[in-house]
């Protein structure tokens, strides 16, 4: 007796969409409307992937074990599942969903991985660079709202890799270089100085790491300064300053850059700086101006 292939197309089918509906079904008692949303969403998207590859035990496998070792190598230093969120283009995705609806707002971008909390505090046009290496940086500019409003005392928290592209924690020991916040002045205004940002390839002596080389993609950052900006009433900026020219601005790897985050970096010879010191060797000045949403618009 012949076997009709049609027919065990649709039984095969059919199984495969019981497995799935009793998953889906397994969320119905969550109290939480939005866990039970997300959560039944995420399993019928799943098992969509898996049927649209057709996924083997092997390729599921290779999948755990992967994950495994995301985990394996993610520190308190390290968050390796951020950065292949960031990879993935999850990260920019989740951003722009989330991205404040006030026109004129300082557009934000990824958090990335090296983030690291209890930061040194440095005074309104202190030094965050505290022995990074790279070129004497001058950043400047002012915080305010959308309708111009300066927002005094504002919590500006700012982190960057040194020159030779590696940020204070890929570093053995605890020194913390590269990284720190300071509150805006009574005007809004706020200063630093830090090192020249620099370009520099993710770190790929990871899982990450290893799925880019499969995938044949480029690892490269452009040169950026990360920015964390917080108020009461406004929400949480998440952002960075890209420089002008950098050749990776068009296949940042973590597809982080937006136009108008892009700043010009202004090179310039030893002498007196704004704040008034001396620099001895050549320097390098930024002016960036931060527009802060309020909370009232995220919630409209």
């Amino acid at each position: 007796m012949s076997v009709d292939p049609d027919q065990e197309t649709k039984e095969l089918t059919a199984r495969e969409q019981a497995v799935t509906d009793e998953a889906v079904a397994s969320f119905d008692a969550s109290a939480s409307v939005r866990y039970r949303e997300v959560m039944q969403s995420l399993v019928r998207h799943l098992h969509s992937f898996a049927r649209e590859v057709r996924l083997t035990q092997a390729e599921w496998e290779q999948g755990i074990e992967f994950l495994t070792r995301t985990g394996h190598i993610t520190t308190d230093k390290r968050q390796e599942f951020i950065l292949l969120s960031d990879v993935l283009g999850l990260s920019m995705l989740t951003v722009g969903i989330n991205a404040p609806a006030s026109a004129g707002a300082t557009e934000s971008t990824v958090f990335g991985p090296f983030f690291v909390e209890g930061a040194p505090e440095v005074p309104l046009g202190g030094d965050i660079a505290r022995g990074a290496k790279g070129t004497p940086c001058y950043v400047a500019g002012t915080v305010r709202s959308t309708d111009g409003t300066p927002v005094p005392g504002a919590r500006i928290e700012v982190w960057e890799a040194d020159e030779d592209g590696f940020y204070d924690v890929q570093y053995e020991g605890d020194r913390s270089a590269g990284r720190g916040w300071l509150r805006a002045g009574d005007e809004g205004e706020y200063r630093f100085w830090s090192v020249q940002p620099s370009p520099y390839p993710v770190p790929q002596d990871g899982p990450v790491g290893e799925l880019l080389t499969a995938a044949g993609r480029g690892a490269m950052r452009p040169a950026h300064l990360h920015f964390k900006v917080d108020a009461p009433g406004y929400r949480t900026l998440i952002t960075h300053i890209f420089v002008a020219g950098d050749p990776y601005l068009d296949r940042d790897v973590v597809f982080g850059v937006k136009d108008s985050l892009v700043v010009d970096v202004v090179t310039e010879p030893p002498g007196t700086a704004p704040d008034g010191s001396q620099q001895d060797g050549p320097w390098a000045r930024v002016t960036f101006d931060i527009v802060l949403a309020t909370q009232q618009k995220e919630n409209e």
